[in-house]
């Protein structure tokens, strides 16, 4: 499979999006001028560029691109070169409106903004063929390009006649026989039975709650759909030039994608990623979607896009305090990242992301956010060679999987306060807190190489998962879950008893009476085994057998009931407890599983990861902070020789390299 170092050698890439298109050509040279002058070593190109290279049916205009190829290759900048599919020109949509997405209620998404394209369209279809292929028989052979990025953040839904249409030739594919499907649906329930294929529709806008298992298999075909884009283009460009990877950019933890899926079919994978600078665990939030992006790489990845200052789309949208970009930054680094990238390099003036900043902003190379970019491309061309290509292990990881994300977050469920991404997010910061790196995997995915597996909320789990989960604490693995979990299976049908037979066993549970989620910002007391604690979100009515009560809730509905359950080596906990009192629990068996956090007792704020043979410390307090780091140690960032307590400024970092006294 072909990787980011093929033609270059180990080094972390830093540069991001470039839209030439939108500024005089007199403008270029200036530009690679910057370029240089902040060590970039690659750009994108093309992202939306579709309208500029076919102006019209048919029509190419390359000259412009061949320009600008030769003017970066000139200047010993790589290209990643995109093919234009996210946003089809304004032709397209006027002379095809069939290849425009229609909503739920069949109403018209018109283009005028991006994205405005049916994935299962023929005639897109064959126009993005079309150009991709155009593109890499100009290209393939350019010294400049380094890598293909294919398509721009896939998130179109469609429920037009020829999503239809696909969707029934998907569904045939899966179930074979109409009866299946009813089957798999339980059209039995709301005289919902399909007699023939033709009948069958995606779940458009209904009377009342329409069917879960069809909206959650309308969730898999869509994703596979947009993935059958993606693999098309990336045939074509893979064809002309075997040697260079291609990707396509994540959102970070969006829903429409099986992300697990999509990595598989990647050469190298890339996020777009921007936490909010308002936000106090925007660090934590950044380390999780790092994470879970390496995961899915299993390696190195790509951080495709990142804001240098503020976006454009939150309700106040402020900008980076100094040292906050180039601090989430190295943290990409830390975690596995080996390209830094921006949308985008120059600020639009025109458009609707005007204000969204840029490397280069309104204020130009004098502003403070061009200086700091300066300073981030000096210190990665340092850090390269000695970190790139390196790995992050872990010892724990957490399950995440997308089917049980669709099939949860349906109407009809027991809370809308029940907000998947959420609970995830409080068990990984629990984890960070405690200085523990983690690892996301697949619950189907062979997990022996962890010390500890722990489970946020997976509500539907597959027979193949359960059994993987079964096998991994019989082979002395440690597991932690959260509520709610395996209840229904892949068919998003409830396992008799409300949970799998197999884990009620395995956690020792013996009945599921009710479950019993709170109200928004309802708690429940709980006692457990470091003291009181809070639990929020939700509660359950559990009858223990062969567990050990290690947590009671206190008054109420469920007073003296269980709350945390111990059976061996598994861990069943029935609400989300507060911060505090998870980071607790979660330290105790992380413990007691062997897992060692990377710096034992960091200060609050601190994130310590290894990388490699490099320890990274990120400072993302408020203020300073002082780490206990044993051993001798270079701050490669510094050159400085550290012999005891390292202590960082707000924002601070230090990169140690371990020396011998």
């Amino acid at each position: 499979m072909p990787s980011l170092y093929d033609a270059t050698g180990p080094r972390v890439l830093f540069g991001g999006d470039y839209n030439p298109e939108q500024w005089p050509e007199e403008t270029w040279p200036d530009d690679l001028r910057l370029m240089k002058d902040a060590g970039v070593t690659s750009v994108t190109l093309g992202v939306f560029s579709w309208a500029r290279l076919e102006p019209r049916p048919g029509a190419r205009d390359f000259g412009w691109l061949d320009r600008l190829m030769d003017l970066t290759h000139q200047h010993g900048i790589g290209v990643v070169l995109a093919t234009p599919t996210a946003s089809p020109p304004p032709w397209m949509g006027a002379r095809h409106p069939e290849t425009l997405p229609r909503g739920e209620d069949g109403g018209v998404i018109w283009y005028g903004s991006r994205q405005h394209f049916c994935p299962s369209s023929p005639v897109y279809r064959r126009y993005a063929a079309a150009l991709a292929g155009d593109l890499a028989a100009r290209y393939g052979d350019h010294p400049a390009l380094l890598m293909w990025h294919i398509n721009n953040e896939y998130c179109t839904f469609c429920w037009c006649d020829e999503t239809a249409r696909h969707f029934r030739r998907w569904l045939r594919d899966r179930y074979t026989t109409v009866d299946a499907l009813n089957e798999a649906w339980g059209t039995a329930f709301w005289s919902q039975r399909y007699d023939d294929w033709t009948e069958v529709i995606p779940p458009r806008r209904a009377q009342y709650l329409r069917n879960p298992a069809c909206t959650l298999d309308f969730r898999r075909f869509t994703s596979d759909a947009l993935l059958e884009c993606f693999t098309a283009e990336r045939d074509i460009v893979a064809a002309r030039t075997p040697h260079l990877p291609v990707t396509t950019n994540f959102m970070p933890f969006w829903t429409g994608q099986d992300a697990w899926r999509w990595a598989e079919e990647e050469d190298v994978v890339s996020v777009d990623l921007y936490p909010d600078p308002r936000d106090p665990l925007g660090g934590q939030y950044g380390a999780m979607i790092q994470d879970m992006t390496r995961s899915q790489a299993r390696g190195p990845w790509m951080l495709m896009e990142q804001a240098a200052g503020p976006v454009n789309w939150r309700g106040v949208n402020h900008p980076k305090p100094r040292g906050l970009n180039r601090l989430w930054s190295l943290q990409a680094v830390a975690r596995g990242a080996d390209a830094i990238c921006y949308f985008q390099w120059r600020q639009s003036r025109q458009g609707a992301e005007k204000f969204h900043s840029a490397m280069v902003g309104h204020a130009g190379a004098p502003g403070r956010t061009f200086q700091e970019v300066k300073r981030i491309g000096a210190e990665l061309a340092a850090l390269g060679e000695r970190v790139a290509g390196t790995h992050v292990t872990a010892d724990v990881a957490i399950l995440h999987d997308w089917h049980s994300w669709w099939a949860d977050g349906q109407d009809g469920r027991l809370s809308r306060e029940l907000d998947h991404p959420t609970v995830v997010r409080a068990w990984h910061r629990a984890l960070w807190e405690a200085g523990h790196s983690t690892d996301f995997a697949h619950p189907e995915r062979d997990l022996s190489a962890y010390r500890m597996v722990v489970i946020p909320h997976l509500y539907l789990l597959t027979d193949t998962a359960v059994d993987n989960l079964v096998t991994y604490v019989h082979d002395g693995g440690t597991l932690v879950s959260g509520f709610l979990t395996g209840v229904a299976d892949g068919d998003d049908r409830v396992r008799p008893g409300g949970m799998d037979a197999r884990l009620r066993e395995l956690f020792g549970i013996g009945t599921v009476h009710e479950w019993w989620p709170l109200e928004a910002g309802g708690t429940v007391d709980c006692d457990g085994p470091d003291g009181a604690f809070l639990g929020t979100l939700w509660s359950e009515e559990l009858e223990a057998s062969t567990a050990r009560t290690v947590g009671s809730y206190r008054g109420g509905e469920l007073d003296g009931m269980p709350a945390v359950l111990r059976n061996g080596r598994a861990w069943y906990v029935s609400t989300l407890p507060e911060p505090p009192a998870l980071r607790a629990l979660l330290t105790r068996t992380a413990h007691q599983a062997g897992a060692r956090p990377v710096l034992p007792d960091p200060p609050p704020g601190l994130e310590a990861v290894r990388r490699g043979g490099l320890l990274f410390l990120l400072n993302h307090a408020p203020g300073p902070v002082t780490a206990a780091v044993p051993g001798h140690h270079r701050d490669l960032l510094t050159g400085h020789r550290t012999d005891g307590p390292v202590r960082l400024e707000r924002h601070g970092v230090a990169v140690l390299r371990q020396e011998r006294p």
